[in-house]
């Protein structure tokens, strides 16, 4: 059985009903949902918890590109994987816990790496994408793609105690990319969690800020996060917003890009 997003049926209307309650979402919303595909690259730590909520929230089509395998350090934190999926590509774990919680939804698992190719095929296919990567590489390749597609991008970054939420959308002239905000010029580096070690609940708070964000794109509703990097300290739960702006000399999305 699969949702349809022209006319909600008796058991979607029931299943959805609290978002159907709230004026800013209404019926016309959850089919807006119900028609959108969300990209999640990375089925860790951030991509965890963003999957269940958009898979929760009746997105039509979820695309998990992911090409890593479970493994039992992930379990401290990447909560759509469980003990009995040690060796299992995450990609397609993740799909079997997605159909357990809502089967009216496709889910389509990618085990490969997100590079140049995969993104130009994907990206354009995609309502929102989410970077749920953890390292800068795949970070700007992933906006190169999304800025050439003008399509929404909702980033991530979860590492120790601290991270850190915001969303480039260049379908609003003006707007900055990822590439304003962390230039790939110098020696910057995030690093992976197994160099640096991250804080359990952290990939939570970051990555259900993620399923948030990229519901608000969809549905058009309240103020993105373009333009304002939220910073959140794990050791105190305190946020802290920095604003950014376009950069008119970026290569990727300036005047002369």
């Amino acid at each position: 059985m699969t949702q349809n997003a022209d006319a909600l049926d008796d058991d979607q209307l029931l299943r959805y009903s609290r978002h159907i309650l709230l004026d800013e979402i209404g019926i016309e919303g959850q089919q807006t949902l119900a028609a959108s595909t969300a990209l999640i690259i990375g089925a860790g730590g951030l991509g965890a918890p963003a999957s269940l909520y958009l898979a929760a929230a009746g997105v039509g089509r979820l695309v998990i590109v992911d090409h890593d395998t479970v493994e039992l350090s992930n379990l401290q934190r990447q909560i759509v994987h469980d003990a009995g999926r040690l060796g299992e590509a995450k990609a397609l774990s993740a799909q079997r816990t997605l159909h357990a919680i809502n089967p009216l939804i496709e889910v389509v698992p990618v085990v490969a790496r997100a590079d140049d190719a995969l993104l130009a095929q994907w990206v354009p296919q995609a309502s929102v994408v989410l970077d749920c990567s953890d390292n800068f590489p795949t970070r700007h390749a992933i906006n190169r793609a999304c800025v050439a597609a003008c399509v929404p991008l909702v980033s991530g970054a979860a590492v120790r105690f601290d991270g850190q939420l915001t969303s480039f959308d260049l379908r609003t002239p003006g707007n900055p990319c990822y590439h304003c905000l962390f230039p790939d010029e110098g020696d910057a580096s995030d690093g992976p969690c197994a160099t640096f070690g991250v804080f359990a609940p952290l990939t939570g708070l970051i990555g259900c800020g993620q399923a948030a964000e990229a519901l608000k794109l969809l549905l058009g509703v309240g103020e993105s996060l373009a333009g304002r990097l939220q910073l959140l300290d794990g050791k105190t739960l305190r946020w802290k917003e920095m604003r950014y702006k376009r950069d008119p000399a970026c290569p990727v999305c300036g005047d002369h890009a």
